[in-house]
């Protein structure tokens, strides 16, 4: 891949200005690897790579633009073309936040699927209930008939509304178990919202889960998270 692709991936996918040392630092060993002689030949490489992309995105073909912003370089679409992205942001459905209860349940009948709230219930400690209703009224999980056992319990599994906020072609798609704690412990511990529990029966979360495993020092608290669209929120993909 070359330095210029490179560098309009890293810029597109910075969710807040990406300084120019910032980047020199991620694509540092690959551009020394290639020849430059030094870090100052690193760092004017790079800046040269950007120079050329500000100058490619800013012809009349392209919709978005990268523009210097508060010290660092971001993408964003192009003043001429906000009434349409304007339009089109009415039409987006707002984000889904969801506690942590709920975030862990539906986790469980993501990988699990199709599973019984009993068995949701066993696998994270605590009455699945209350969450069930929650998810099933966001319209990500949907049900999958009944179980052939005793009291046929009624199956849960994932829907098309969840494969659409995840950006997933299938749940074979679904990152594995530890990658998924991984993204989990990393989103709450940088951008999830704290407040009380609105849930029925998920006042607590539990000290161990087999999916997320959390720090929460309150229990009358849970975090939120913001699931967003498959797009970076205020930003289009690139044109080709």
């Amino acid at each position: 891949m070359s330095l210029k692709a490179q560098l309009e991936a890293i810029v597109y996918a910075a969710e807040m200005p990406i300084t120019l040392d910032q980047i020199v630092q991620l694509v540092k060993a690959g551009v020394l690897a290639e020849g430059a002689a030094d870090d100052n030949e690193v760092k004017s490489r790079v800046r040269a790579a950007l120079e050329e992309l500000v100058t490619d995105y800013s012809g009349a073909e392209h919709g978005i633009e990268v523009r210097q912003v508060a010290g660092g370089y971001r993408m964003s679409t192009k003043p001429e073309q906000h009434d349409v992205i304007r339009a089109f942001a009415k039409g987006l459905k707002p984000p889904i936040r969801l506690s942590l209860p709920a975030l862990e349940t539906l986790a469980v009948i993501a990988y699990k699927q199709p599973v019984t709230v009993p068995e949701i219930s066993e696998i994270r400690g605590v009455d699945a209930g209350g969450v069930i209703a929650t998810l099933l009224d966001r319209k990500l999980i949907t049900t999958a008939g009944r179980k052939a056992v005793i009291g046929r319990p009624i199956l849960y599994r994932t829907s098309k509304e969840f494969l659409l906020r995840f950006g997933l072609k299938d749940v074979g798609e679904l990152p594995s178990m530890e990658e998924f704690e991984k993204l989990v412990a990393e989103s709450f511990q940088s951008d999830l919202l704290m407040e009380p529990v609105a849930e029925s029966g998920a006042a607590e979360a539990p000290e161990s889960s087999a999916i997320v495993e959390t720090a929460a020092e309150d229990d009358d608290t849970t975090a939120e998270i913001a699931i967003a669209e498959e797009s970076v929120a205020g930003k289009t993909t690139p044109a080709a």
